[in-house]
This record gives C-alpha cells, sequence and structure tokens, in this order.
C-alpha cells in the first residue's frame, strides 16, 4: 500500500469552497465507517482486496479510479448492497446486519445515491421524499411534508414538489434523489457515480448541491469521475486500482503529488483529455 497521509478537512465560512480555504483546522471526529481487511469476490473475479479504510465523522472521502477498478463495490458493500466474503465492516461502532430490521435500519443510517435517480415514477416528488420517513421513521404525514419541502428547497427543487419524476429533467431527479436520502436523517451518505447518467449541463447542479453538503458538515463517502468536485470538497482522495486501495492523501498532495505510478498514470491521462 503507498502513501497515506492525514486527512484535511473543511472551513466553516460561507465563501464559496475552492483548494486553498477548505483546511480543516480542528480534529477530525470520531471514527463513522470502519472496513478492516475486507475482501470481495464475483465468482472467480477479486474485485476487494484486503481494504482497509476508516471514514470519520464530518469528513468527505473521494474515491476514484480507473473503470473496473472496484469503487462502487466498495460503495455498495457499506450499506450491505453487496455482502463481504471476510473482514468486517462497522458503522458508528456497530456491525453491519445481515437481513431483517436491522438491515433496515442500518439503510436508514446510511443514505445512498446511486448513478440512476431511482425514483417511483407513479408518485408526486414530495410523495417520493415522503415515504421514508414516514414508513421507516414513524414521521406523522404533516411533519414529513413539512420537512422534505424544506429539504426540496434547500436542494433546489422545491417548487417541482407536485410533480412527478418524468416531469423533471434527470439534474431536478437527481437533485430530489438526494434530498430522498436527507430525509431520513443518515449519519452518512454514499454517492456512487451521481452525475453519471446526467447529460453535461446537468451535472453542476448536482455537484452545486452535494459541495454544499459536504461544507455543511455531512459525512459522504463519494465515488466520482469528478476531479472538480474531489479538488474541491475533498478532504481526501482514495485512488483504487484493481480492488486495491492504491494511494490516499488529501487533495492538494494526491493531484500534484500523485506517489504510485498507477495514479500517476491514471492523473497523466484523466487530467490532460
Amino acid at each position: 500500500m503507498s502513501s497515506t497521509s492525514s486527512p484535511r478537512g473543511r472551513a466553516d465560512d460561507e465563501a464559496p469552497p475552492t483548494t486553498s480555504d477548505t483546511t480543516r483546522d480542528r480534529p477530525l471526529g470520531r471514527p463513522l465507517v470502519v472496513l478492516e481487511h475486507v475482501d470481495k469476490h464475483f465468482g472467480d473475479l477479486h474485485v476487494l482486496k484486503d481494504i482497509q479504510l476508516t471514514v470519520h465523522e464530518g469528513e468527505v472521502v473521494v474515491v476514484i479510479g480507473p473503470s473496473g477498478s472496484g469503487k462502487s463495490t466498495l460503495c455498495r458493500v457499506i450499506n450491505r448492497l453487496e455482502t463481504i466474503d471476510s473482514g468486517t465492516i462497522t458503522v458508528d461502532g456497530h456491525a453491519l446486519p445481515e437481513e431483517g430490521k436491522g438491515l433496515a435500519q442500518l439503510r436508514a443510517e446510511v443514505g445512498m445515491v446511486f448513478q440512476s435517480f431511482n425514483l417511483f415514477a407513479h408518485m408526486t416528488i414530495l410523495d417520493n421524499v415522503t415515504l421514508g420517513p414516514i414508513k421507516v421513521r414513524g414521521l406523522k404525514k404533516a411533519a414529513a411534508e413539512k420537512k422534505s419541502r424544506a429539504l426540496l428547497d434547500r436542494v433546489g427543487v422545491g417548487a417541482q414538489a407536485a410533480k412527478y419524476p418524468a416531469q423533471l429533467s434527470g439534474g431536478q431527479q437527481q437533485r430530489v434523489a438526494i434530498a430522498r436520502s436527507l430525509a431520513m436523517d443518515p449519519k452518512v451518505m454514499l454517492f456512487d457515480e451521481p452525475t453519471s447518467a446526467l447529460d453535461p449541463e446537468m451535472i453542476n447542479e448536482v455537484l452545486d448541491v452535494m459541495i454544499r453538503l459536504a461544507r455543511s458538515g455531512m459525512t459522504m463517502v463519494v465515488v466520482t469521475h469528478e476531479m472538480g468536485f474531489a479538488r474541491r470538497a475533498g478532504d481526501r482522495v482514495v485512488f483504487m486500482a484493481d480492488g486495491e486501495i492504491v494511494e490516499q492523501n488529501t487533495p492538494d498532495e494526491f493531484f500534484t503529488n500523485a506517489q504510485s505510478h498507477r495514479a500517476q498514470d491514471f492523473l497523466g491521462k484523466i487530467l490532460t483529455r
């Protein structure tokens, strides 16, 4: 495993985030997500190899790497959308439950935003967002709707509450998906390439919401190809290749002084496109 340094953090002011103004001058929070010696196979394919990763409360970890490196699988095992073959994963000190109410509770605590929006087409935007808090958290309808409207406003689609998903653009639908996850009051948010299904002009509107969310202190694990987001909002960049964490560092150090030949090669290709 390659060079690793301490993650950095974000400022609390409201200035637009840049590479230079996001340095954390306070200690990281407690370990919130911990993966120890995690292995995962799909048949003969070894997709995660001895993964060791700790995500601290309030930290934004951006996972990058070439296609097929295991990034999305890493994201999916954290809330047990994929099982692991060996090793341990804990969220807020608790091992991942295998099934039943414990697993439902875990998925309430660990929000996830996918490449596709996964909204219920037959339900209004407001109903999509209130469903989880009512069914899983036990919130009364009026309270869930008040909270959901505030979250839709927060992500910039409050005016679309009465519409159906098909009436919204892809960028708007993805922002609704973010609001839906936030409505569950998660301890950590996972993003699996949330902009990959969007048209280019819609990407920034979703990234802007994610940057504001990161700067609000939300713990986030973000699998993405958006290097600008990694630079602006990440506390730590984790570079994966061939199922392994090859290197991890602050964005400044990773993008200007990558240590491994594999990361240097990747950056040489992706940053010159």
